[in-house]
């Protein structure tokens, strides 16, 4: 992953003595994303899921404590946030998640190198990155999932090019000031990034704090 420059606003953590990260944004979108995730797994026999950039850990506890039945895969680029995560999944009473590896999922091939997965979350990062960098992310998460699996993407997103809320326009001027290769991709854009990764839209999700969350499955 490109190095980027971020403003202040982009990754607010406090950590813990024991290594934990808290993000205060984790915890406040946690239950609605793992609601999101428990409606869209349902009664499907997921026995894997991959979360990309897992950042402190916070989701995928929740996650794997909610779906014991699953053994999660976290994953991050950042060597203080996989001590984080790993410090989080040591909680899971089942034992249900691996140790977190390091995986740059901008980069092109690394579906190559994990097991076809049931499952895939990303939460707020494609605004953080840029246009080719997701790209390349979605067409190796089209990869990376089973046929029939299932691919969910939550963040904050333009609307038809537009941004709809004044804090979204601020954070957005704020991050392409910072670096002007990022910021907010559009939904349509992302729609089509997706059916170009063997995967179809199956639903688009209005989420809390206008956050929007693509449900995909792959085709074929």
């Amino acid at each position: 992953m490109t190095e980027r420059t971020l403003p202040p606003t982009a990754s607010v953590t406090e950590k813990t003595s024991d290594g934990r990260l808290i993000m205060p944004a984790a915890l406040r979108n946690i239950t609605a994303i793992s609601d999101l995730v428990a409606q869209v797994i349902d009664g499907e026999a997921i026995t894997n899921a991959l979360e990309i950039a897992s950042g402190t850990g916070q989701h995928i506890l929740h996650h794997a404590k909610r779906h014991p039945e699953i053994t999660w895969q976290p994953t991050d680029v950042d060597e203080e946030r996989i001590t984080s995560i790993n410090a989080y999944a040591a909680e899971a009473p089942e034992g249900n998640i691996l140790t977190a590896q390091y995986l740059d999922a901008t980069k092109p091939g690394w579906s190559d190198s994990l097991p076809p997965q049931g499952l895939i979350v990303l939460v707020n990062l494609l605004h953080l990155i840029s246009t080719p960098e997701a790209q390349t992310l979605i067409r190796e998460v089209g990869k990376t999932l089973k046929v029939g699996g299932t691919f969910v993407l939550y963040g904050p997103f333009m609307r038809g090019g537009e941004l709809t809320s004044d804090g979204d326009r601020q954070f957005h001027a704020d991050l392409t000031a910072a670096d002007p290769e990022i910021g907010y991709k559009d939904d349509f854009d992302v729609t089509d990034m997706i059916h170009a990764s063997g995967m179809s839209l199956i639903s688009l999700v209005e989420m809390p704090a206008n956050n929007l969350a693509f449900v995909a499955r792959r085709d074929f």
